[in-house]
C-alpha cells in the first residue's frame, strides 16, 4: 500500500507544479497593471555579460500605471533603457538621469482579446502537464497491480488519481477565468 501512497504523493506533485508554473506564467500577461513581474525577462547588457533586470536595479511601482526603475549603479541607465526597448514589450521607458519611469499604456480591446488567448493558452499547457502526470500514475499504478497489487487496491488508486486530476484542472480553470476577468476589466 505504502507504493501506492508514492505514486499518489508524485502524481499530486507534478500537478501542483504545473499549477504554480501556470500562477507564475500568468503573472508575466500583462493586464493593463504596472507590474514588476512584466520586466522579469528583460536581459541587460552588465560589464559584458546579461543578467536580469532585477540583478541591476529595483524594479517598483509607482501607481497602477507607472513603474519606477531604479539602476544601483548611474551608468545602467542607459543600457537598462535599451534592454527594455530591445524586449519589444510595447513599454516606453522615460529616462531622466536619476531613475527610469514606464507608463504602462492602457489595453485596447484588440489586445485585451490577444491576452485572454495566451492565459487560455497557458491554461491548456498546464492542463496538459496535469493529464501527463495522472497518465504517468496510471501507468505505474498498472505496473504495481502486476508486480503483486490488488485489484481492486488498483482500481482506488486510479480513482484517487482520477480525483486529483479533476480537482486541478478546476483550479486551472478558476485561475484562467479569474486572468480573463482581470485582463477585461476596463
Amino acid at each position: 500500500m505504502s507504493d501506492v501512497k508514492t505514486v499518489l504523493d508524485q502524481v499530486k506533485a507534478q500537478m501542483e507544479k504545473a499549477i504554480s508554473h501556470l500562477e507564475i506564467e500568468l503573472q508575466k500577461v500583462r493586464a493593463g497593471k504596472a507590474n514588476p513581474v512584466m520586466l522579469e525577462n528583460v536581459m541587460v547588457d552588465y560589464y559584458g555579460s546579461r543578467v536580469p533586470i532585477s540583478n541591476t536595479a529595483s524594479v517598483n511601482t509607482q501607481d497602477a500605471r507607472t513603474l519606477v526603475i531604479q539602476p544601483w549603479e548611474k551608468s545602467m541607465l542607459t543600457p537598462i533603457e535599451k534592454a527594455i526597448q530591445m524586449a519589444n514589450l510595447g513599454l516606453n521607458p522615460q529616462n531622466d538621469g536619476v531613475i527610469i519611469r514606464i507608463t504602462v499604456p492602457p489595453l485596447t480591446e484588440e489586445r485585451r482579446k490577444e491576452l485572454t488567448k495566451t492565459a487560455k493558452s497557458l491554461g491548456e499547457d498546464a492542463k496538459v502537464g496535469i493529464r501527463s502526470a495522472r497518465k504517468e500514475g496510471m501507468e505505474s499504478v498498472k505496473k504495481l497491480q502486476k508486480g503483486g497489487l490488488p485489484e481492486d487496491a488498483a482500481k482506488d488508486a486510479e480513482g484517487k488519481i482520477q480525483t486529483l486530476t479533476d480537482s486541478h484542472v478546476l483550479k486551472v480553470d478558476k485561475h484562467i477565468e479569474q486572468k480573463e476577468k482581470e485582463i477585461l476589466t476596463v
